[in-house]
């Protein structure tokens, strides 16, 4: 397991250098006492691996911005994705807080030529809600402008990247609005937003935390976030303490029907990451949630195996959480 014990650790992404597994981790410290206050003090860690349960601490990856920038507040979950030159490009969320001191998110990136020192791109953020697809505080009741964990990938044919980003649509019940935005660039620096590649439903999430796609053991699976009481009746009913989600799907291009969605994990783990061992095998890591007591606990799990059971992805041994 990751842990620091000076240091709440949540949410997380990696990247594989060939050699060795880079862990980039959200993380704030505990001397905030009540850990709710986490995510306005979020700076970006990073650690290292060769084996995906020993990990050693390098210097931090991000810091947020100056006062003036679109990560003001905090710095937030993203992914990594290395570009054909070469160059390494970290995406993460920028969040400040808007005029009635709900929180913005948008979308920035920084380059890096080995994984260790990170530059952020003077003219971010490169992507954001417009408003008309995705919903913006001018349009919601919601408790944020949700816009944000972007999850990068290169297009199956070849033909540039795509983003999956966690945003609302504009339309739908309140807890059911989740929608995954898609965004489209040819050299991961201009990005142009395209129609979400899922839809809102009265059997669906209000947000889909920390998206991620991939093709396991063949198949397409669309995995995400979210707890049970910021979803659909319908959702609680079925699944009252699911936590990381997984919809199969025919392409990681969706669409995806988030009306199927399965829990992978209960809440005592959230954000769930996928990633293939040395051996090529499957593995999911999450986060550790809440404890016996109910407390926030902090820091992740080591490897869990997963696989096909029918149409439903699912964890191939019981996750082991300790607090």
């Amino acid at each position: 397991m990751f842990d620091l014990a000076d240091s709440y650790v949540w949410d997380f992404w990696f990247a594989d250098d060939g050699d060795r597994y880079h862990l980039f981790f959200l993380y704030a410290s505990r001397a905030l006492h009540d850990p709710e206050d986490r995510h306005y003090r979020a700076s970006v860690g990073h650690a290292v691996s060769t084996d995906l349960v020993s990990w050693d601490r390098v210097a931090d990856a991000l810091v947020r911005g100056g006062a003036d920038d679109f990560d003001a507040l905090a710095t937030w979950t993203g992914s990594t994705v290395r570009r054909e030159d070469g160059t390494w490009f970290l995406f993460y969320t920028g969040s400040r807080l808007g005029d009635d001191g709900r929180n913005v998110q948008r979308i920035g990136y920084a380059t890096s030529d080995d994984l260790f020192t990170w530059h952020k791109n003077p003219t971010n953020p490169v992507l954001e809600a417009d408003g008309h697809t995705y919903e913006r505080l001018a349009t919601t009741e919601w408790h944020d402008e949700a816009f944000r964990d972007p999850w990068v990938f290169a297009d199956p044919s070849g033909r540039g990247w795509h983003m999956y980003v966690t945003a609302r649509a504009p339309r739908g019940p309140l807890n059911g609005s989740g929608v995954v935005a898609h965004a489209t660039s040819p050299d991961l620096e201009t990005w142009t937003l395209q129609a979400p590649v899922s839809e809102p439903s009265d059997k669906g999430f209000g947000q889909l935390e920390v998206t991620q796609v991939e093709e396991v053991d063949g198949r397409a699976v669309l995995l995400f976030s979210c707890m049970p009481a910021q979803a659909m009746g319908a959702v609680r009913e079925r699944h009252p303490r699911g936590a990381v989600w997984a919809v199969a799907a025919d392409s990681v291009l969706g669409p995806f029907d988030i009306s199927t969605a399965t829990p992978l994990t209960d809440d005592d783990l959230y954000v769930g990451r996928l990633i293939q061992d040395r051996d090529g095998r499957w593995q999911l890591l999450a986060f550790r949630n809440v404890g016996p007591d109910g407390a926030f606990v902090g820091g992740i799990t080591d490897p869990m195996p997963v696989g096909w059971n029918g149409d439903r992805l699912i964890l191939k041994q019981p996750a082991a959480v300790s607090a």
